[in-house]
């Protein structure tokens, strides 16, 4: 506790980082206000008891931070800017020029971060009418004038735009990621409701469950911090060189490999995916042709939430996402070449194309571990669901995922921020 609450108690005697903390602070109470400002003409009361009988909109109205629920202004969250940057970097595999955008550096991240903005808005525009048509058909909502109907989307979009440009403000201004962070704030935001909830049921169980509950959610947190911080330390000797009356390097040095080079974001990448089914399920069973409606039944019924096919798909598309966000955000092949630019090498590895196999090998390998970890810790609580009949675990579990990865990487880049400046203080 000391190692995390440390950076953040020194962060607050630096001058502009204090200044970055307190921004992202007043970004997270701007967010929260917001999400207590309803829509119009919605009955709040017949939506919250929707809301207590489906786990499905239970888990969305969790990562939306409690403005599903409200049906605040907000009330689709980030879901739509998430699943356009899941498209773009999808795309980034078929399309050759997207690739080489990719490969551009600031420049070509810009553009790629330009394009998923602008994806952004029509994902929210189909997403809002689809909560529309499902409150619709459950009488939540009564007005059928387009009129009303257009201003409701154009409000839950505008409502996402902000959103989305909160986070860039606060990757900009603040610390940390700031779609990350808007959904940590969201997820704690939410938090107290559940652990209320998760108590209350608790209490009207055998003292069994309770240990059950405990353990679990130490398990899962311990786990977490300990897949973070494990790393595999690859060693790099330097040659010697002379020049001059000097010599320089004949020194060894360690490239550190983490289990999990992929944070938090495939959690993030995989919840977004795998509720889609039941969502679109329930919209096309609006659709008058029963037929159809009878396969979206099928479709909704299979992906329900904390079924097995749902926890299956769940697992391999966190298995799945976190390979795919490594290979993004690790480069073997650059890697290797800043070894070799340097004069250094692995031991018992020829320098360039080996070194970036060699590099590649221990990553899969690695990356395999800390994967399976990240999605049995999202499934777990659904088995342990069954267990204990603990109906709050299948949410808990997820959110203090993402909460205390969000935690660990926020920390860590206060710590990096921390030692630059003492860096830059030590040099002038």
């Amino acid at each position: 506790m000391n190692k995390i609450l440390s950076p953040i108690y020194n962060a607050f005697k630096t001058p502009d980082l204090r200044k970055k903390i307190l921004f992202t602070v007043f970004i997270f109470f701007i967010f929260r206000s917001f999400a207590h400002v309803p829509i119009p003409g919605v009955d709040l009361v017949k939506l919250r008891n929707l809301f207590s009988q489906s786990e499905f909109l239970g888990l969305l109205d969790m990562f939306s931070g409690g403005t599903l629920i409200n049906f605040s202004v907000m009330a689709i969250g980030l879901n739509p800017y998430i699943n356009a940057s899941i498209i773009l970097q999808l795309l980034t595999l078929v399309f050759p020029r997207l690739e080489e955008l990719s490969k551009e550096g600031e420049y070509g991240r810009e553009k790629i971060n330009q394009y998923t903005r602008i994806l952004t808005v029509p994902l929210s525009l189909v997403q809002s009418l689809g909560m529309y048509a499902l409150l619709k058909s459950q009488g939540i909502i009564e007005t059928q004038s387009p009129l009303i109907v257009a201003s409701m989307m154009v409000t839950m979009t505008a409502g996402t735009v902000l959103l989305m440009w909160f986070g860039e403000l606060i990757s900009e201004y603040g610390v940390g990621n700031g779609i990350s962070l808007l959904i940590f704030a969201g997820i704690v935001g939410r938090l107290p409701v559940v652990i209320g909830q998760t108590v209350a049921i608790i209490n009207q169980e055998l003292l069994l469950n309770t240990v059950f509950f405990i353990i679990l959610a130490f398990g899962i947190v311990a786990g977490i911090v300990f897949i973070n911080e494990a790393v595999r330390q690859i060693p790099v000797q330097y040659a010697k060189r002379v020049r001059g009356n000097k010599i320089y390097g004949g020194t060894t040095s360690f490239l550190p490999l983490r289990l999990n080079q992929a944070g938090v974001i495939p959690i993030i990448f995989a919840i977004s995916i795998v509720l889609l089914p039941s969502l679109f399920g329930r919209f096309v069973e609006l659709i008058p042709n029963k037929i159809v409606a009878d396969i979206a039944g099928i479709i909704v019924n299979v992906f329900n939430t904390g079924g097995l096919i749902y926890n299956i798909v769940y697992f391999l598309l966190v298995i799945g996402f976190t390979y795919f966000y490594t290979a993004i955000t690790f480069n073997p092949q650059k890697i290797a070449g800043e070894i070799q630019k340097h004069g250094g090498f692995i031991p018992g590895i020829r320098p360039g194309t080996p070194t970036a196999n060699y590099l590649n090998y221990i990553l899969t390998r690695i990356t395999l571990a800390g994967a399976i970890f990240l999605g049995a810790v999202a499934v777990l609580p659904s088995v342990m669901k069954q267990v204990t009949g603990i109906e709050a675990l299948t949410i808990g579990g997820t959110s203090i995922l993402i909460v205390v990865s969000v935690v660990l990487e926020t920390v860590k880049q206060l710590e990096s921020q921390l030692l630059m400046r003492s860096y830059e203080g030590f040099l002038s």
